[in-house]
């Protein structure tokens, strides 16, 4: 797959882990060395922040998408070249949908969790045929990747639907599979359920 962008989504808080912080670091790194740019919340906080930061400290473009209703003095990172603000936190996921070209996902809680579950309700809808994936470090989301399996096993998700989400244990295998990423959706279904 030929891509240019990737939605990052992932903590406010940096968390726990220190090594999560230098996985944010280095997924930052990674997208600047291979001239990506990374769409993001705009927060100046936590995992966001590191992998912006680590981006623009090797020349990255990075977009910061942010809602109107945050703090600039305690979460939006106004030092970004590219701040773009919107009126609600569904205009942002709307904008980043749109606006990148697949969307990766590190650790992180609720928020994460909201945008994660939206990329991929709307890839089984065909809303879009971009990959979305979760970067499993340390086994951080092996409970929700075994309730996906779950869902599928008890009929909840289609094969094809399951077979849409990547899952990588670490950036090279991310990386990797982003590269070979076919959309496993079936048009046939598609075709039952849009107009």
């Amino acid at each position: 797959m030929k891509y240019s962008s990737l939605a990052l989504y992932c903590g406010s808080s940096a968390g726990n882990n220190p090594n999560f912080r230098t996985l944010a670091a280095d997924f930052g790194r990674r997208c600047a060395e291979k001239n990506l740019t990374i769409y993001y919340g705009g927060a100046s906080i936590g995992l966001m922040a590191e992998a912006a930061n680590a981006a623009r400290a090797k020349g990255g473009r990075v977009v910061g998408i942010a809602p109107d209703f945050f703090s600039n003095r305690s979460v939006i990172d106004t030092s970004l070249e590219e701040l773009i603000i919107v009126n609600s936190m569904s205009e942002r996921k709307q904008l980043m949908e749109s606006s990148a070209d697949g969307f990766v996902i590190l650790p992180g809680s609720y928020g994460t969790m909201d945008e994660f579950f939206e990329m991929m309700t709307d890839a089984q809808l065909g809303l879009h045929s971009k990959p979305v994936a979760i970067v499993n470090a340390e086994g951080y989301y092996d409970h929700l990747v075994a309730q996906l399996e779950r869902f599928r096993v008890d009929g909840f998700l289609r094969p094809f639907h399951y077979n849409l989400l990547i899952v990588a244990n670490d950036l090279d295998e991310l990386f990797e599979k982003l590269d070979r990423y076919e959309n496993s959706n079936d048009p046939e279904w598609l075709k039952l359920i849009k107009k």
